[in-house]
């Protein structure tokens, strides 16, 4: 494939993952975007594979909506891997099987809660990419928005930085992202503290 068809296969991808995104600032679009520009500095100091990169980190999220309206239990990285090969397969940009399948199996183990092990190096830059975001000062926004959002309070905001975001720095893969988020940890851990010596007084 020709540098000129790749790039006109990213926009279309691109299109389709704007169009299938939420329409917030949490989950939507410019996570997406975020995640994307994470993926492409890593996957161009590691020598992934960009096409397969560039087109899971687009598609990581466009299954969010439709996981939401089944049940709470569908995994929205299932969904959108279930529209990504669906996507892949009508607009037939002709990929290799082995992209394919690469791309399919990154935007499944990228999330957190899907337990699937990322065996590539693509799958590991894109479940780091998408942690990275729920770090430092974005991720806090993101954090406090997402509780505002399903109308929880300071103790769910609290609940959710200990049982998942504080615990992601340790679920990194690869060297490069565990020096990012010790950085970023530190500012979610000056909120939480200060947080939780204020509510103890």
């Amino acid at each position: 494939m020709t540098q000129m068809l790749e790039n006109d296969v990213i926009k279309v991808v691109q299109h389709f993952a704007r169009e299938n995104s939420k329409k917030d600032d949490i989950h939507g679009f410019s996570h997406v975007e975020r995640v994307y520009d994470i993926c492409i500095k890593m996957g161009k100091e590691l020598n992934a594979n960009m096409r397969v990169l560039k087109i899971a980190a687009l598609l990581h999220d466009v299954g969010r909506i439709k996981a939401e309206k089944y049940n709470k239990l569908t995994n929205h990285a299932e969904v959108s891997a279930e529209m990504a090969l669906e996507v892949l397969n009508v607009k037939n940009f002709n990929l290799p099987q082995d992209d394919i399948n690469g791309i399919i199996h990154a935007i499944k183990a990228h999330s957190f809660s899907n337990d699937i092990y990322p065996e590539t190096l693509e799958a590991k830059i894109l479940s780091d990419a998408d942690k990275l975001d729920a770090l430092g000062a974005i991720g806090l926004y993101r954090t406090i928005g997402f509780t505002v959002q399903n109308k929880g309070g300071i103790d769910t905001v609290i609940e959710h930085l200990e049982n998942k975001i504080l615990k992601l720095k340790d679920q990194m893969n690869l060297a490069v992202s565990k020096e990012i988020a010790e950085k970023r940890q530190q500012i979610i851990l000056e909120f939480y503290n200060k947080i939780k010596s204020n509510l103890e007084l």
